[in-house]
């Protein structure tokens, strides 16, 4: 059973949430760009019928895309293990599961908000976003204190 949150609970993860977003968001843009540059190699090497290629650099690129999908993921796991849930990675979407009036929803929150300012029901995703209203922090609740 995933962990619900309460407003003040997925604020106070936020400044840690936020630093691992931010990484895993570069982490994966590097990771794109060397999948770029290796896609294009492949292409030339096909339309050219073969081509001299730098064979240490192509590994280089290769170790590099390796070691960054391996940070990636821990970083990812870390951030799950917190029992927030990655939602969007190109733009650091992320959701934390609570209740409203019985209901499972999400608090929502994207990278570069200030903080938690709306949720949206498990099935809505971003594009049904509500801003968090009095209603709603008088009726929502995360899990019992242990």
């Amino acid at each position: 059973m995933p962990r619900r949150f309460t407003l003040r609970e997925a604020e106070s993860l936020l400044p840690e949430i936020e630093k691992s977003i931010r990484d895993a968001v570069s982490l994966k843009s590097q990771m794109d760009e060397v999948q770029s540059k290796l896609q294009s190699i492949t292409q030339r090497v096909i339309m050219m019928g073969g081509i001299l290629v730098d064979r240490e650099a192509i590994y280089a690129q290769r170790l590099l895309h390796d070691r960054n999908a391996e940070r990636l993921k821990t970083t990812l796991e870390s951030v799950q293990e917190s029992g927030c849930i990655v939602k969007d990675l190109d733009i650091g979407l992320i959701d934390f599961p609570t209740l409203f009036r019985d209901r499972e929803v999400y608090l929502c929150w994207k990278m570069g908000e200030p903080g938690i300012h709306f949720w949206h029901g498990v099935d809505e995703g971003f594009a049904g976003r509500k801003p968090i209203d009095q209603d709603f922090l008088d009726h929502h609740q995360g899990d019992p204190a242990n």
